[in-house]
């Protein structure tokens, strides 16, 4: 089992996002935009076996609050989402600090699989 933070600020995905990673057997704890995530990587010491967040989110997207976090926490795990691809691109410099950017929409077994490859 694995400890791991979604940060996302449609309340839909995060649920969806949430529920079926924790069926996999995992811990989770979300966060609604890329300050709160941050603040909640701050607050665990890094502690997490995978960070999931979405690119584009009010206050703080996800790739400031990844580069954040991988500044303050080295070797910290993310993986991102979006479903834009201006915003991949965009991701694409940060190949040292994320392990891949996962394209939506996706289905329970996509984003499952996506974990699984990114604890792996």
């Amino acid at each position: 089992m694995a400890r791991i933070l979604i940060v996302e600020d449609d309340d839909s995905v995060r649920t969806f996002t949430a529920r079926a990673i924790a069926a996999a057997g995992h811990e989770v704890e979300t966060a609604e935009d890329g300050d709160l995530g941050l603040s909640s990587i701050r607050e665990a010491n890094g502690q997490y076996d995978l960070v999931l967040s979405d690119i584009r989110m009010p206050a703080m997207d996800g790739i400031e609050m990844a580069k954040r976090a991988a500044s303050e926490f080295p070797g910290i795990r993310i993986l991102l989402m979006t479903g834009y691809a201006e915003q991949r691109e965009r991701a694409a410099d940060l190949a040292d600090i994320i392990v891949d950017v996962v394209p939506k929409p996706f289905s329970l077994v996509e984003i499952r699989n996506k974990v699984q490859q990114a604890l792996a």
